[in-house]
Formats: structure tokens, sequence, C-alpha cells
């Protein structure tokens, strides 16, 4: 991306990979190519996390299984951070454990409360390969563990226990995404 230039402005706008999809649920491989389609991937995401009106996006949730997630959110004092980061790290998630609501664009409509810590630090990479460091604190922190989650496979679903988790796994089932479509196909989230 160059300087100036809006995030996702370039991009398209991409279907949703909505829970049960298996890609949620699988690790996503680390990117080894810096080139052109890296670039048009983070461009997508950017334009994607936009249209759906997400904070965050990781590529697994657009169906490419690479390590790779974008971010616009705030912090707890308000102030905004964008970026986005390529095979990252989760390196420190510490200070005060905060249940907070958490939701997913993979599966639109839900959210729970959900345990997080309230500071983050992932490392890793830009777009062309320079290092990056990404500090979070409170609501931001919350999105950096959840992105790092789902290039994991996992989903924010994993946090929650108890009653919590078995209310939001029966609307997951009973949600309208989550039915099978005329052609037994999942409905979309494009």
């Amino acid at each position: 991306m160059r300087h100036g230039s809006i995030p996702g402005a370039r991009g398209r706008v991409r279907p949703l990979t909505l829970l049960p999809d298996p890609v949620l649920h699988a690790p996503c491989r680390e990117v080894t190519d810096f080139g052109r389609e890296l670039s048009a991937l983070v461009e997508d995401l950017f334009a994607t996390m936009y249209a759906a009106r997400g904070v965050g996006l990781a590529a697994n949730q657009v169906g490419e299984p690479l390590r790779v997630f974008v971010y616009d959110c705030p912090d707890d004092e308000d102030v905004r951070h964008l970026g986005h980061v390529v095979n990252p790290r989760l390196v420190e998630a510490d200070g005060v454990v905060v249940r907070g609501p958490e939701g997913c664009l993979s599966l639109p409509g839900l959210e729970a409360g959900t345990e997080r810590h309230d500071h983050a630090v992932v490392e890793g990479f830009t777009v062309t390969g320079e290092p990056v460091t990404v500090h979070g604190t409170g609501f931001f922190a919350r999105c950096l563990q959840h992105e790092c989650d789902h290039l994991d496979g996992g989903l924010y679903v994993d946090h929650v226990t108890g009653w919590r988790r078995r209310r939001l796994l029966r609307q997951a089932a009973k949600a309208p995404w989550n039915r099978p479509g005329p052609a037994g196909s999942r409905n979309g989230g494009s």
C-alpha cells in the first residue's frame, strides 16, 4: 500500500467464511511471498472488513489460510489503531483479565462475554516485509488476541465457558447463516 492511500480503496469485498466452515478451525500457513498477491489480499481484507463493519479481519475469514490480519480498531481511550500484520505472533498477553462483549464477523449477529487480557503485543511484518510490533490495550488488545486466535484455528467461542458457551453454540446452530440453502450450501455472508 502506498502512503496516503485509503486502506481497502483498491480492494474487492469478498464473501465471509462463516462457522462451521473447517478453514476457521485450521492453523494458517506462514506467508512466504511478500509480492503483489499479498498486497491485493490485504486490500481485499480491508475492503471486506469495512463492508461488514468490523474492527479486524483475518485472512481465513475470507477463505485464505494465510497468517495475515488487518485492523481498524479503537482502544479504550478512543484512539484509532489502523494497520495490518503478516505472520503475526502474540508475544505478550498480560495485565488484567477482563470479561467483555466479543463478536466475530464469522458468527454474524452473535456475541458473548469473553475473557481477554487488557494488554497485548504482536510482532510480525508489514506487507513489504518490514518488521512491525503492535502494542494494544483495552478493546484493541482484545482485537489483537482475537485475530491471532483466528490464525491459529481458534474462535472466541473457544474462550467462552459454561452456560455462556452453551447458549452461544445454540444461537449459532439456529442462526439463518448456519442453515443449508437450496442446493445444500450454506447461506453466505457476501
